[in-house]
């Protein structure tokens, strides 16, 4: 049973030993990615030889399915919670509420560690039905979190990017809140919520982002076009689907022809991440000499940033990757996207001094528009269809003004 819930006929012994197994499993896929899993570490971890956790597991991917699956039904659970709230706003925050106290209780040692869900597209397609399939509802619960009177009227799309919203939120609280140590769990939920649901901009600021010439995008370099492709079948299959063959193949080039640029895949997903790294920043360089105060300035950069992934020159690399690479680069990278972050957080905070922002906190209010607009990238998919400008007013306007503002 590789769908992390007790085997209903199972003695009580079976069971255990199977949450252990998973649990132990979860804290292997954190560090090592799927690939770098095995079920030999697994069985040392919980006293047993590797054949005996066959027993349990037939294979290596049933085991890592279970345990991702195992992860989106908790926070499933913790969703059905927050769904009995009357109000999109108190639903909001009591999913914050019950998401931040699940954290507590796995620092302490209460609970297993949730699973970070950046590595699933490593399994092959049939392991990864069941979890896309529990993932979708749990989405769709999100989704229903907004309908409620306090949210307004939205339509499918609208609801369906807030919810990208609220969830990459969640996911993304793993890389930063570990270095954020100023305030208690209680006062970050605080601050989660009260950007979530009204958002940045200070009364009478209105929405009108201007375009920034400099991220307008010309013909691709040899390379860039190699970054581009490589960056979009990392999105869609992860860093281990994203092979060298899958990669020369979408760019019609042959392998030696991949390894003339990148003596390694390595190379390549770090310099796809800096490639991304480098458009924040042009993004976020361009909206500052724009003669406007910050909140035109903040609003700008990120219309521009979403209407890129959807462009022939998008999308960014999603950090999701970072669940898959080697240790190394991935704190090199894990600190590469919190510069960026560093880079938003001085826009807000001059935005709050000027009051064309409302006074958030800069450094919680700049992580939260950092993943906001990485998980955009994911918004073709989501919102088939939809134009780059219907998707920043979809995606990007409500950030700023509020998930329940109407």
């Amino acid at each position: 049973m590789p769908d992390g819930s007790f085997a209903p006929n199972a003695t009580a012994r079976f069971n255990r030993k199977r949450v252990a197994i998973i649990v132990a499993a979860t804290e292997l896929l954190n560090q090592n990615g799927v690939r770098g899993m095995t079920l030999a570490e697994v069985a040392d971890r919980v006293g047993l030889i590797t054949t005996s956790v066959t027993y349990y597991f037939k294979r290596k991917e049933d085991l890592a399915a279970a345990c991702f699956l195992a992860g989106v039904r908790r926070l499933a659970a913790l969703t059905a919670e927050a769904s009995a709230e009357d109000t999109a706003s108190a639903r909001l925050r009591r999913l914050i509420e019950l998401y931040l106290a699940l954290r507590a209780r796995v620092d302490a040692g209460e609970e297993p560690p949730m699973p970070v869900f950046g590595d699933i597209r490593a399994l092959s397609p049939p392991a990864q039905r069941p979890i896309a399939t529990a993932y979708g509802d749990l989405f769709r619960q999100v989704r229903r979190l907004f309908a409620a009177p306090d949210a307004g009227v939205l339509s499918r799309g609208q609801a369906t990017a807030r919810a990208q919203i609220v969830l990459e939120q969640l996911h993304w609280l793993e890389a930063w809140l570990p270095r954020y140590k100023r305030a208690t769990p209680a006062r970050v939920g605080e601050r989660l919520h009260d950007i979530l649901t009204h958002g940045l901009a200070a009364p009478g600021a209105s929405w009108r982002p201007a375009p920034l010439p400099a991220m307008t995008a010309g013909e691709p370099s040899p390379r860039e076009a190699f970054l581009q492709a490589a960056t979009r079948l990392i999105n869609e299959r992860g860093y281990h689907g994203a092979s060298v063959d899958a990669i020369s193949a979408a760019l019609g080039v042959t392998k030696g022809s991949f390894y003339h640029h990148h003596s390694a895949k390595d190379d390549v997903v770090a310099a796809c991440f800096e490639r991304s790294f480098e458009t924040v920043r042009r993004a976020q360089a361009a909206a500052q000499v724009l003669p406007a105060g910050q909140w035109t300035r903040l609003t700008s950069a990120a219309a521009a940033l979403v209407e890129r992934q959807f462009s022939a020159a998008g999308p960014l690399l999603r950090t999701t990757a970072l669940a898959a690479i080697p240790q190394g680069i991935r704190e090199e990278m894990l600190a590469g996207s919190i510069r960026l972050s560093d880079g938003f957080a001085a826009m807000i905070a001059d935005g709050v001094a000027e009051g064309s922002l409302r006074g958030v906190d800069p450094f919680v209010a700049a992580q939260m528009l950092n993943a906001t607009l990485n998980a955009a990238a994911d918004l073709p998919v989501l919102l088939r269809g939809v134009s780059a400008s219907t998707a920043v007013d979809f995606y990007a306007r409500p950030f700023f003004t509020g998930l329940t503002a109407a």
